[in-house]
């Protein structure tokens, strides 16, 4: 590929190659799953019974229904978005678990406290909006649904 000025302009101004617009979200789909799976999910099914005693359980509904789906959503959910397979459904947990505890478990923090989870809510919210993108088991099995 020839490197023009107008190929330049058109890539700094985004408007440049599909391909470049799915390869990052692929990049924002790997690193934001695999992030929140080492960091929070991970450790959750390692330290299991630990978790279970510090869990919040801000809506009363049982410690275990909390901790159950904290690990549904922080390991089940980004396994799915790595693969790019029920992208956008996937990302609903992750996003309404992050919400939960920004809004209601910690509404104290301020966004310096809480720096990382926005930053969690961002990619994930901006996944859900975008989709899996051209790189994903779900383009796959739709251009095999419509040729």
């Amino acid at each position: 590929m020839k490197v023009t000025r107008q190929s330049l302009r058109e890539l700094l101004l985004g408007t440049g190659p599909a391909w470049l617009q799915d390869a990052g979200l692929l990049y924002l789909r790997l690193a934001g799953s695999l992030l929140l799976l080492t960091v929070h999910g991970l450790p959750k099914i390692l330290h299991f019974s630990t978790e279970m005693q510090h869990i919040e359980d801000p809506f009363h509904l049982g410690r275990g229904f909390s901790l159950v789906f904290a690990i549904f959503a922080e390991v089940f959910c980004p396994l799915l978005i790595t693969a790019g397979l029920q992208v956008r459904a996937s990302c609903l947990p992750i996003v309404c678990l992050l919400a939960v505890a920004m809004f209601v478990v910690h509404p104290e923090w301020s966004i310096a406290d809480g720096q990382f989870g926005w930053l969690l809510l961002i990619v994930f919210g901006t996944i859900a909006l975008a989709g899996g993108g051209r790189y994903s088991i779900d383009a796959i099995i739709l251009t095999w649904i419509r040729p």
